[in-house]
């Protein structure tokens, strides 16, 4: 009997053993995000194969159209702002008149759709809707060269258009006195619901359908390998692609960073950070973007995300509003361009919004929003993002292992320190301080932007890092 129950726990010991063994030596597997295979168009899904066709797209107005919209801008109602409330309270009413009459007396539409058919514009139906992008290849290449593909998205209240001033830096460097190490051919997207690409007609479109579809969009141009950069919900949508295709995506450049999945570490590091920045891998600059932490974390966290809590819980509702009226629209979208491009702007009575940018531009984009309709759909994907809680999605909990680079600026909405995000983003090789810059960084900060990508595609590329992954 006592050899029998020594037999059996030399057993369980050999078991344990080799479990330990297998725990110690075995390499663990990483997860990829599962692929999204949805159908967003109207109606069932039909048993034909799909139009997988590139068809060429130009941006175009109907002059009916742009009757309306002076219609609309003439029969304005404003109301007077409280004295000195600069931007405190939202946009400035004294402000919003003079953006209104340059509007109506000076900026030329016709003018910009030329310069946004500047670039070669697309359209292709994935997942039973029409994806809308522009397609930009060098002018020229260094001899034997070839350009590495680059897919770049925007976020809200952008669209595709905040990419024009980084573009020619991009696909031909040399001739902006940049380093042609490194050349692109740049792939700009509207995110479905955005701009010119069709809305989801189905409810459950988020950040991992948006990257199932760039995925696909990218494999049909014919790229199986590639470089994702974004802000905003482009960071989103380029980390879940890099989640999801870690074998196509060569490397991810990010210029804003959120970590949802908070443990006792980041909690500590908020309390005891500010006293021993380097217990928590914090760099002074680090302490300088995040400290105190009330004032600059959860006040400014709950003053300035009003916006968001609407359109993730009810959408439609400001949507129907901003879609009616070209001003109200103006109005919503031009306050983040105040106070994400510099938090100090709202002391301002113009909102700081021609110290970086100039109204050509910002009508622009606010013009993309206003022809295409879309302002409903697009802050429809805040609730589909958020519809089931922060934290509970499973591209939440997976890591990204692709060489990743970040591009930290420093009037961003919310600072997140290296120390928080390579617990998520485990391969970083380039994370830098940019010296000036917001929220809008491609169209505010172009050439700094620019050279941040290609330096940290220099040392992706000469270390060959995508291969270590």
């Amino acid at each position: 009997c006592s050899s029998l129950a020594g037999i059996m726990l030399l057993e369980v010991f050999l078991v344990l053993g080799t479990v330990v063994i297998y725990f110690l030596f075995s390499k663990k597997k990483e997860e990829t995000l599962p692929f999204k295979d949805g159908w967003w168009g109207k109606g069932q899904k039909p048993d034909t194969k799909e139009d997988a066709t590139i068809r060429q797209f130009k941006v175009e107005t109907t002059e009916e159209e742009l009757s309306d919209l002076f219609r609309r801008l003439d029969q304005a109602r404003f109301t007077e702002p409280l004295e000195n409330s600069c931007f405190h309270y939202g946009i400035n009413s004294v402000y919003l008149r003079k953006v209104v009459s340059y509007w109506k007396n000076q900026f030329n539409w016709k003018k910009q759709v030329e310069v946004l058919n500047k670039y070669p514009h697309f359209k292709t139906k994935i997942q039973g809707i029409d994806v809308h992008f522009v397609h930009v290849k060098p002018p020229r290449l260094p001899e034997g060269q070839s350009a590495k593909p680059l897919l770049m998205v925007h976020g809200w209240p952008g669209s595709f258009y905040e990419f024009y001033k980084i573009i020619p830096l991009l696909t031909d460097p040399a001739s902006h006195g940049l380093s042609d190490e490194h050349v692109f051919e740049v792939i700009c997207p509207s995110i479905p619901g955005y701009g010119f690409s069709e809305a989801p007609h189905k409810k459950d479109f988020n950040s991992v359908s948006a990257a199932s579809v760039f995925y696909e969009l990218m494999l049909r141009l014919g790229f199986s390998e590639f470089y994702t950069q974004g802000g905003d919900w482009g960071w989103l949508i380029c980390t879940n692609l890099a989640q999801m295709a870690p074998n196509h995506v060569k490397g991810l450049h990010l210029n804003l960073v959120s970590v949802t999945k908070v443990g006792v570490t980041h909690l500590l590091s908020i309390l005891l950070g500010r006293c021993f920045p380097g217990l928590f891998g914090f760099q002074e600059e680090d302490v300088r973007r995040m400290f105190p932490f009330l004032k600059k974390g959860l006040y400014r966290i709950l003053l300035e995300s009003g916006y968001a809590h609407i359109q993730a819980t009810k959408p439609d509702t400001v949507g129907c509003g901003l879609n009616d009226s070209p001003v109200g629209l103006a109005a919503y979208i031009l306050e983040k361009f105040s106070s994400w491009t510099d938090l100090e702007f709202q002391n301002l009575e113009d909102g700081g919004l021609e110290r970086k940018f100039n109204l050509d531009d910002l009508l622009t984009n606010i013009m993309i929003y206003w022809v295409s309709g879309c302002i409903v759909s697009s802050v429809r994907f805040y609730k589909e993002n958020f519809r089931n809680g922060i934290g509970t999605e499973k591209h939440e909990k997976l890591t990204v292992q692709v060489p990743t680079g970040i591009a930290s600026f420093p009037n961003e909405f919310m600072h997140t320190p290296q120390a928080w995000a390579q617990k998520k983003y485990t391969n970083i090789v380039s994370f830098h301080f940019m010296p000036r810059g917001g929220h809008f960084a491609a169209l505010e900060e172009p050439e700094l932007l620019a050279k941040d990508i290609l330096q940290f595609v220099g040392k992706v590329e000469k270390e060959q890092l995508w291969k270590k992954k």
